[in-house]
């Protein structure tokens, strides 16, 4: 790696590595990377490991597979020979020609046979790849289901799993499933790429499997696309935060059905949307009786009344929003894209910008808090709930307390928190499901802070 250097202007967030970053030496690239993003491998240098032990050392080799390997090496006056004599096939010889940094990898070469034409050399390779693949296999599975690699993403700590699997772990935990470390994925998942070294390693060794393996997935997301695609069940009542608890009694007859059939079939979630109560349109949709943005809610524990009523403890996992929407049963259901935030590092290169440049002198007129640092932001909201406990106020009453938790030292979920127990407007709250940027929900929830301060609310 090149050396790395403190990176100016970014408080958030705050994890050991992230203030030490380094410019990328590919042209094609040249931005700045954090040093916190750059781990080992974990399944590719397991994989690895077993190709050096299957094909590294030329001394398990025999002599009679010894073959002459010619590198033509592109000079200024023409093309010039190298020529060794390695063994043990053609995949072995180039592996430990390339090990022992005698081959670059736009060189050709060409491998001939010592014992003459007569003897074909190519069984070894096969042999060796079906080595290869018998041993890899265990390495190339993903460790949440337990089936061959799809779409691998590879997480910040080093760790590889199905992009599907991921995304479901991260609906419940922000901890990496193999080491536990506290995972800032949520956020850039979607811009993540796949581990392109990892995919053409599976197309290479486990082309039928994965073939299996990727029609499997299809036909799991053909059948789950039935009904038209109005998969997700709505809930339109109340503003619910991921992270957050959302406390639910129903009673209507449709949102039982919705709630019993949510459990029936394994998922245990639906969507909870706000009404639309100003008629506003909500983008390609138009006028729905619904909001576009809103929050999926995991079904923590259901208490069942004899009359029918119950009482549904739920937690939010994920934002959304509404694509295509219908009537099932009186209760609406819907075609649902998640919604996350930007990368951390564009979250980054946003307070960098924001608080070494100066504003307008309009805006910090109105919003001088908009170029403060991310913490900054964050402590602004710890002092004033801190301030408000101290005088008691009603909207930190016990029971909110320890209904939604203490205040977060988390940013990311600090103005969910605040939007859950603080009486502010619908509209206010609607603001930060909409905001895909941690610094911007801060921002905002300083603004209510501010007013409230200034009692202009």
């Amino acid at each position: 790696m090149p050396e790395c250097h403190v990176r100016q202007n970014i408080s958030y967030p705050s994890v050991a590595g992230r203030r030490e970053g380094f410019s990328c030496p590919f042209p094609d690239c040249r931005k700045e990377h954090s040093a916190a993003d750059c781990n080992l491998d974990v399944t590719l240098a397991k994989v690895m490991d077993i190709v050096d032990k299957e094909l590294g050392s030329q001394t398990q080799f025999p002599e009679d597979t010894a073959l002459e390997v010619v590198v033509n090496v592109d000079c200024a006056g023409g093309y010039e020979e190298r020529r060794r004599r390695m063994y043990g096939g053609r995949l072995a010889a180039v592996y430990a020609l390339s090990k022992q940094g005698g081959l670059y990898y736009d060189e050709d070469v060409t491998c001939t046979p010592l014992l003459g034409d007569n003897f074909g050399s190519s069984y070894l390779d096969y042999d060796a790849l079906e080595r290869l693949m018998d041993k890899a296999r265990a390495d190339l599975e993903c460790q949440v289901c337990y089936g061959m690699l799809l779409d691998p993403v590879t997480t910040y700590c080093g760790h590889t799993f199905c992009r599907g699997c991921l995304e479901r772990v991260l609906d419940h935990s922000r901890h990496c499933p193999s080491c536990r470390r506290l995972m800032h994925l949520p956020s850039v998942l979607p811009a993540q790429s796949s581990n392109k070294r990892l995919t053409e390693l599976l197309v290479g060794l486990c082309p039928e499997a994965l073939s299996q393996r990727a029609l499997a997935g299809a036909m799991e997301s053909m059948a789950g696309n039935g009904d038209g695609g109005l998969l997700t069940p709505i809930f339109v009542c109340t503003a619910s935060y991921p992270g957050m608890p959302t406390p639910l009694h129903i009673f209507e007859p449709r949102y039982r059905l919705m709630v019993r059939r949510a459990c029936e079939s394994g998922v245990r979630k639906f969507g909870m949307l706000l009404p639309n109560r100003t008629g506003a349109p909500q983008g390609d949709l138009g006028v729905t009786p619904f909001m576009q943005y809103g929050t999926m809610l995991q079904i923590e524990e259901i208490n069942m009344y004899p009359d029918g009523r119950s009482d549904v403890w739920t937690v939010g996992v994920s934002r959304f929003r509404v694509k295509r929407w219908g009537i099932r049963d009186e209760y609406i259901v819907a075609d649902v894209e998640r919604v996350d935030d930007i990368p951390i590092i564009e979250e980054e290169a946003i307070e960098a910008l924001e608080t070494a440049l100066c504003l307008s002198s309009a805006q910090e007129a109105h919003a001088p808090w908009m170029g403060l640092p991310t913490q900054t932001l964050l402590d602004i909201g710890h002092q004033f709930v801190d301030q408000m406990q101290a005088i008691s106020a009603p909207w930190l009453h016990e029971n909110n307390v320890l209904a939604f938790g203490q205040r977060p030292d988390d940013p990311a979920l600090f103005p969910y928190w605040l939007a859950s127990v603080l009486p502010v407007t619908e509209t206010e709250k609607y603001r930060l499901l909409c905001s895909t940027s941690v610094r911007e929900r801060l921002q905002i929830v300083v603004g209510w802070i501010k007013k409230i301060e200034t009692h202009r609310w």
